[in-house]
């Protein structure tokens, strides 16, 4: 098998070779030609755009079905597929006005729809749009999405929360491949960074039908920035200022492209001081240093299409754990501080033959985690590396219904080097193997899939037994079976409805099964349980939808029942004066949703009005709330759009409010939190200086520099509020 896949990657298959190409015009619905209009085709990792007259052209395109995708700002987006039987093939398009944002193709699930034609709901988000609203890092951007929120410690670690789950119950993805960097850990973030990153994916419920464990949650899905246009050459540079933290993100790119090759590369900097809260006092040792780079490199012709990616991610952390003290604007980390170094590597590879396709990502990832005390010799030093497998072979089309086979796996080693322990050296193999279909016809889809896996973990024994800091050796294995059924239709013109019911699993993790003494992080004694099972959960979804030309709404719900969900216990007793805990398992359900709307009012064309409230409520089998589920929220945006003369296009002004409620839902252990209000502003827009460009925002965030506590904040215990008023200016140019 591992030969077959190696010969396959490798291109080197008995398919016929083809110099097939796709012309045509782009019209309005007056017929009139289009300039501008971007047609890519995703696999293949190519595009072009319409010249004056409407027209395009893409070569070297390969027999058998290809999907392309027809995008232009005002118009809705069009995904074709065709047939390429001939050398020459004419696809004349005809886009239909429309004042909402563009249709997205959604690449994180099976059959990479439009979200239109999406039988699950998925949220997109550009990195551009979120980069618009101020934001400091990747995952205070996704926070401002509908049902995602973030655990986070000060501005430098947040972790993703998807409807009141998160840690290793979401999984993320980047460039195709799963990030794996010790995510059981509150203090330990994503390790990305938004540079090189075009857009995001959010699936909010069980996606272990397609991603395995650990994906029980949901899934974040980061798409890496498209490569240039064939035989182009572009240079990119972006700047952002903060005066909270006196910080600055600074990032350089590049990209090039031929008819057959592409090469890409960004370098980014980043780095903050202590974060500054309403009262003008810094946190201390809130900052942060982060560099990163990000390479590719892409060969496509009429066989296959292979795509090599790199990604080097470096943090310096300050950790806060004495609040409010030294104060100072320095940008050099303190004791107690974290480094963490992440590699990722990735190579995307898709070969086609007459009326299918083999689509196989490996992956490598390796983590190298360090917390140093007082000094730079490091306490605790953890290395996790891990590969990973994802072969699907999309079967021949039988009339309207497309199947895709697949088998995913995973090798993972744990090994520690410092004094300290969190969890032992250790080792992780993953094994899966799934089927899906989708079947279309007129409005109606429907989509089904079925999945088996195996995790087996196996630990090695350290220490003495039944002191702190040991550690028995283990040797489990974990099986599951999962299904999920999805259903979209319209039910009048404007208005879908779509019906999912998936099951999703996760395996305990090594923290969970193993854990032997003080966490830093909570002030508690952990003592793990080897006898854990594994989370089983089943989720069912709704969602409703209208669209039409000046008004959008939507209605998402959901109910999560997990069996044997894992959270840590007390255990009523005190051990060298720390309150212990211990893992147990109880049934759990989670339930709740977003609603929202948008208006384009007419004649007013330059206006939008947008409303969303999000809700989640999470209790245990005994009536007992979950811990860290975020409080409600209710956010409202007007934003303005509009043009002066020549010089500033795309404008954009936008005010946001933001009101979170009380949080009075909490676990034994947990504190209460109050409600809040912030409000934020946005003006940005394109400059145009003669035959130059470039794009310019500034937002204020938290405009009245208002004094409040996340309730997902990990300083609210010790009573240290969230960042105070914050300037942004951002900066970017493209030649």
């Amino acid at each position: 098998m591992k030969k077959i896949i190696l010969f396959l990657c490798l291109g080197f298959s008995v398919v016929l070779h083809a110099q097939n190409s796709v012309t045509g015009t782009i019209t309005d619905a007056k017929s009139q030609p289009i300039k501008g209009v971007t047609i890519t085709a995703p696999e293949l990792h190519k595009g072009t755009t319409t010249d004056d007259n409407g027209t395009y052209t893409l070569n070297n395109l390969p027999n058998g079905t290809l999907k392309l995708t027809f995008s232009y700002i005002g118009f809705a987006t069009q995904n074709k597929s065709i047939s390429l039987v001939q050398k020459e093939t004419v696809l004349n398009v005809s886009l239909e006005e429309k004042a909402f944002q563009m249709d997205e193709v959604i690449v994180s699930t099976a059959f990479n729809k439009l979200q239109s034609q999406n039988v699950m709901k998925v949220e997109h988000a550009s990195m551009r749009s979120l980069q618009q609203k101020g934001t400091s890092t990747l995952i205070e951007g996704l926070a401002t999405i509908p049902g995602v929120s973030q655990v986070s410690t000060g501005t430098s670690i947040g972790k993703p929360v998807i409807r009141g789950l998160s840690g290793n119950r979401v999984l993320v993805y980047s460039q195709g491949v799963r990030v794996e960097n010790q995510q059981f850990g509150d203090e330990h973030g994503l390790g990305l960074n938004d540079a090189g990153v075009e857009s995001v994916e959010v699936i909010k419920g069980p996606a272990s039908l397609l991603y395995g464990s650990d994906a029980l949650g949901g899934v974040l899905y980061f798409n890496p920035e498209k490569f240039a246009e064939a035989h182009t050459f572009k240079t990119n540079f972006s700047q952002k200022l903060f005066s909270n933290t006196l910080g600055s993100n600074t990032s350089l790119g590049l990209k090039t492209s031929t008819e057959h090759w592409k090469f890409s590369a960004r370098g980014s900097y980043n780095t903050h001081s202590d974060y500054k809260v309403p009262d003008d006092n810094r946190v201390t040792n809130t900052r942060y240093n982060e560099s990163d780079f990000k390479t590719g490199i892409g060969y496509s012709n009429a066989k296959f299409s292979s795509v090599l990616r790199y990604n080097y991610n470096k943090l310096d952390l300050g950790i806060p754990e004495n609040g409010i003290a030294e104060q100072t604007k320095s940008k050099k980390t303190d004791y107690p501080k974290q480094g963490v170094f992440n590699h990722l590597l990735s190579w995307n590879n898709i070969v086609y033959f007459k009326n299918s396709k083999l689509d196989v990502d490996l992956g490598y990832i390796e983590n190298d985690r360090s917390e140093f005390e007082d000094s730079d010799v490091a306490n605790l030093h953890m290395k996790l590396k891990t590969f990973n497998y994802d072969a699907k072979f999309h079967l021949p089309k039988f009339g309207k219904m497309e199947s895709i086979v697949g088998i995913q796996g995973m090798h993972q080693t744990n090994t520690n080097s410092g004094e300290e322990y969190l969890i032992p050296d250790a080792s992780t193999n993953d094994f899966g193997v799934f089927g899906t279909f989708n079947c279309e016809w007129k409005s109606n889809v429907i989509q089904a899939g079925l999945r088996y896996d195996n995790r087996k973990i196996t630990s090695n024994a350290h220490g003495i037994s039944g002191e702190e800091g040991s550690f028995e050796a283990i040797n489990k294995s974990y099986d599951s079976f999962n299904a999920a059924l999805g259903y979209k239709t319209n039910l009048l013109e404007n208005l879908t409805l779509r019906l999912n019911a998936a099951s999703g699993f996760r395996a305990p993790n090594l923290a969970e099964l193993t854990s032997n003494g003080v966490h830093e992080g909570t002030n508690r004694y952990e003592i793990g349980n080897a006898n854990l099972k594994t989370e089983q959960n089943i989720q069912t979804d709704i969602n409703l939808e209208y669209n039409s030309d000046h008004f959008e709404f939507f209605a998402n719900g959901f109910y999560n029942h997990i069996n044997h969900y894992i959270y840590a216990a007390p255990t009523g007793t005190v051990l060298d004066g720390n309150d212990v805990f211990q893992y147990i398992q109880n049934d759990a359900m989670l339930y709740g949703g977003e609603i929202g709307f948008h208006i384009h009012p007419h004649p007013l064309d330059w206006l939008h009005l947008e409303s969303s409230f999000e809700n989640v409520t999470g209790k245990k089998q005994n009536g007992d709330y979950l811990p860290l589920i975020p409080a409600n929220s209710w956010s409202n945006t007007i934003r303005a759009e509009f043009k002066i003369k020549k010089w500033l296009t795309d404008g954009f002004a936008t005010l946001n409010a933001v009101h979170t409620f009380d949080q009075n839902n909490v676990s034994g252990f947990e504190t209460r939190s109050n409600d809040y209000t912030l409000v934020n502003l946005g003006i940005g827009g394109k400059i145009h200086v003669g035959k130059s460009a470039f794009d310019v925002n500034l937002n204020g965030n938290n405009l009245f520099d208002k004094t409040y506590t996340a309730h997902l904040s990990r300083l609210k215990t010790d009573g240290i509020p969230n960042m105070g008023r914050t300037i942004v200016l951002g900066l970017n140019f493209t030649i």
